[in-house]
């Protein structure tokens, strides 16, 4: 009999990542990216970005599905090494949310 797999949320997903990263002795593929640096953790999001866009458009929901999972755990890795938390990103959502995305876009400083 298959058991349903749980749901992991974004928050316990970034715990899950900071214990990873915390962990003393454990082999684990978190702290190995993690301890190549943030240019390293950057790279493999980039990676995971392009593979989620690539399966968007094909045929496959699973694929996407994969690769969405993918994308969210490399997030959650840089976000580890960055030493950003979840809750800066969704005070930042909030904040984009309190006006409309024109607004918004047209508020950030030329660059």
């Amino acid at each position: 009999m298959n058991a349903t797999p749980a749901r992991v949320t974004l928050e316990e997903l970034a715990a899950i990542v900071a214990r990873r990263a915390a962990a003393e002795g454990e082999p684990s593929y978190t702290r190995t990216l993690l301890a190549k640096g943030v240019a390293k953790c950057a790279q493999k999001l980039g990676e995971e970005a392009v593979e989620t866009a690539l399966a968007a458009v094909g045929t496959d929901t699973k694929a996407v599905i994969s690769e969405s999972a993918d994308l969210l755990y490399h997030l959650a890795v840089l976000l580890q090494a960055r030493g950003v938390s979840l809750d800066d990103v969704y005070a930042e959502l909030g904040r984009r949310t309190n006006q409309s995305g024109l607004e918004e876009k047209a508020s950030r400083p030329k660059g």
